[in-house]
């Protein structure tokens, strides 16, 4: 993993649980990273990387729960015609 340029990060002083710890440690034995920091930052991103699917998943209900009957009338039948189109694709076949 890529780390940012030494100049460009912040330094902290925290404490963290042991089994955080534990976990940041997992990360570093695996070779998945190669410093504490990078574990760190791995996990941050992956955890913000869930928040956007959430925030993404949330913000999509509420838009189809607020639709009017007929706008999601149309939204169902679109999305029955995509469904029947991409039925006929090939995508490994050659043209």
């Amino acid at each position: 993993m890529a780390t940012a340029s030494r100049f460009h990060r912040q330094k902290i002083s925290t404490t963290i649980a042991p089994e955080t710890l534990a976990y940041l440690q997992q990360l570093l034995d695996s070779g998945e990273v190669a410093t504490l920091a990078e574990a760190i930052d791995l996990t941050v991103n992956r955890l913000r990387a869930l928040d956007s699917r959430l925030r993404l998943e949330r913000d999509t209900a509420a838009y189809f729960n607020e639709m009017a009957e007929p706008e999601l009338a149309e939204e169902n039948r679109l999305a029955s015609a995509l469904s029947a189109s991409a039925r006929s694709l090939h995508p490994d076949r050659e043209p």
